[in-house]
């Protein structure tokens, strides 16, 4: 987007025109097959809560380029560190996507939820899993968690 032209943030088109810019704001970006942000176990329980799974096909395009934005992630698999304040400046940077009231905003919920339950338990942490390709190694054990979750799919070593 041109610095003339005021991004669309009302429309499904508008939204994709948005992260068509971002995305060509990163070298060498490219879509994730799937992705979640992940909160640290709260209790003695092992597992990581995934946030929301952005599962292959989905359409969510525009909130993993805002998070790869704010994390300067060049959208490789890989799992990375998410402090509370990148996590407030991509709930920030993705908030006026709710202006298209034609589709639901998952991440963007489970963001705001993620960063209440950073503020209520600072001891819990944050990363971004993020899946470039299936046949990708997993980067950890959360990611392999991640590709657990996804139906029909395994975790791959």
């Amino acid at each position: 987007m041109s610095e003339h032209v005021t991004p669309d943030w009302s429309t499904p088109e508008g939204l994709a025109a948005i992260a068509a810019h971002l995305r060509s704001q990163i070298d060498g970006y490219r879509d994730p097959v799937a992705w979640s942000l992940a909160l640290s176990p709260a209790t003695s329980d092992p597992e990581w809560e995934l946030a929301h799974v952005n599962r292959p096909g989905g359409r969510h395009a525009l909130p993993a380029v805002v998070l790869a934005t704010v994390l300067g992630h060049d959208g490789s698999t890989a799992t990375l560190p998410v402090r509370t304040d990148q996590l407030e400046a991509a709930i920030t940077s993705l908030s006026p996507a709710e202006a298209c009231t034609s589709l639901d905003h998952p991440n963007l919920a489970a963001w705001r939820a993620a960063a209440q339950a950073l503020a209520d338990n600072p001891v819990r942490e944050a990363v971004l899993v993020w899946v470039a390709d299936l046949d990708d190694p997993v980067s950890s054990d959360v990611d392999g968690e991640m590709r657990a979750a996804i139906e029909g799919l395994h975790p791959r070593s």
